[in-house]
């Protein structure tokens, strides 16, 4: 076991958490993750099944005494986000998450981590290791591509599960318990453009937006978060207007549920506009930095020359991209009018890529109510119709409703106050949940969904607070033993 392990509790989690990490396991790439899963209920001798898109499912018969409690699945998903910081040299298809310790926190070194929602994977491993641990008839459910599509979830067969009750271990706060989720959907955009050669006489540089926090598109969106995709554009459209600039590359954000944390772009300016140019860029940074100076202290704005590039997007092309991404809504929409401090529905404009012949834009739109989610995805369709883009949605995701009388919550509620003194927090989260899948085909269900406290999730330096790990342990092994 890694040595950063070797002093925490409980030792069985970390070390198959420890085991996970050493996993490569994509969203879409989590062959050896799901074998290793395979291999590990053989192993142990029980009943594992896994199907065509690659879930598993573990089935261990109930302590002795326990065989006529209610049967229990414990869910999480093996699929991971791939982030890094732009200057950390680390390929995600073959190398192991590297980590440190720091202030009683585990810690991505300079990638996500992977806690999410690998520790949910790992504490579900450790009680099937764990022959003390008294509970009813159990049954683990390892989901696969939960981070960019609910392909697991959404390919779950509706005779697998045998349990009426099921722990998801998805939640990222300790002291909670959640009982609700938003639903959500993708719309992606395709721009064709063709190219025009460097005009003589320019000069050429590339504007870059790094050092923001990022974060969940879900839980992180009504922070205050600069969106460097945003940044980038209100940069680029102002600096067309007034320095009459052309585009050659533009590159931001990757992944559609992650807050955009960096952006680039690649220019050219007449030798006329440049030093107005340079001045205008560098009053952006001021003016911008000063805006989110409480969200984003570590935001940068540069600009550097580079080589000439080979060719610049058409004009046309360039004059409605850059319209169309100011007019493209990212952020909050709307707030629940039922639930004090609730984000009801939010769009994402998570990335901006080139591929020689087309421009891509991923967005991503999230709602508890299924007809705002809609009209949000119809919202940014009408934006970009406008340019003649070609627009379209995925299959997209149910939300989950919330059911506050339920049996395992009451459970679970009075198990937290007996352990830790004090009530836990019941609420809904503005994030997706497989929960919301799940119960469309098991809608007999009672479900709740609580874990360990992580922070930075989908971010680089993503990190899991290491006694909550415990606690989450502690309170899962009660509750099983309270459910009878």
């Amino acid at each position: 076991m890694n040595n950063i392990f070797k002093d925490l509790q409980p030792a069985a989690v970390w070390q198959y958490f420890g085991e996970l990490m050493n996993i490569p396991r994509p969203s879409k790439h989590e062959e050896r993750v799901s074998a290793f899963l395979q291999e590990f209920g053989h192993k142990h001798g029980y009943e594992t099944l896994a199907d065509e898109v690659g879930n598993v499912l573990i089935r261990k018969p109930a302590y002795k005494g326990y065989e006529n409690a209610p049967g229990v699945c414990l869910q999480a998903h093996m699929d991971m986000v791939c982030e890094k910081n732009g200057d950390k040299e680390f390929d995600f298809h073959t190398q192991p998450i590297e980590a440190f310790v720091k202030d009683g926190w585990l810690v991505g070194d300079g990638t996500t981590l992977g806690a999410d929602d690998g520790i949910g994977v790992a504490a579900a491993l450790a009680i099937l290791d764990d022959k003390s641990i008294e509970h009813g008839p159990l049954e683990c459910l390892f989901t696969v591509d939960e981070e960019t599509g609910l392909t697991g979830a959404a390919n779950l067969h509706t005779d697998w599960l045998q349990s009426s009750i099921l722990l998801n271990f998805d939640d990222e706060d300790e002291g909670e318990f959640c009982i609700g989720c938003a639903g959500g959907i993708d719309t992606t955009v395709a721009i064709d453009y063709t190219t025009r050669p460097v005009p003589a006489g320019e000069s050429s540089y590339r504007v870059k937006v790094f050092g923001l926090q990022g974060g969940h598109s879900g839980d992180d969106i009504n922070k205050g978060r600069g969106c460097a995709n945003k940044i980038l554009n209100r940069i680029l459209w102002n600096a067309t207007e007034k320095c009459k600039i052309g585009l050659a590359r533009i590159d931001g954000g990757n992944l559609r549920n992650a807050i955009a944390r960096e952006a680039w772009a690649d220019i050219v300016v007449a030798h006329e506009y440049e030093e107005e140019f340079k001045k205008m860029v560098d009053e952006f940074a001021k003016h911008i930095t000063f805006e989110f100076r409480s969200t984003e202290p570590d935001l940068q704005i540069t600009l550097e020359s580079i080589a000439e590039p080979e060719c610049l997007i058409d004009r046309t092309t360039q004059y409605n991209l850059l319209n169309a991404l100011y007019a493209c809504a990212h952020g909050v929409l709307a707030m629940s009018r039922e639930i004090e401090n609730f984000v009801e529905t939010s769009t994402n404009l998570a990335s901006v890529k080139m591929d020689g012949k087309q421009i891509h834009i991923a967005t991503s739109q999230r709602s508890s109510v299924e007809s705002a989610k809609h009209a949000a995805a119809q919202k940014i369709e009408a934006t970009f119709r406008m340019i003649g883009a070609h627009v379209s949605h995925g299959d997209g995701y149910p939300g989950w409703t919330p059911n506050p009388d339920s049996k395992v919550l009451k459970v679970g509620v009075e198990t937290y106050k007996r352990m830790f003194g004090h009530e836990p927090i019941v609420r809904a989260i503005h994030a997706g949940l497989e929960c919301g899948l799940i119960g469309e085909k098991y809608p007999h269900m009672d479900m709740i969904s609580y874990g360990p406290t992580l922070r930075g999730v989908h971010a680089p330096g993503e990190k899991i607070e290491i006694k909550s790990v415990e606690m989450f342990w502690n309170l899962t092994c009660e509750i099983l033993r309270n459910l009878k």
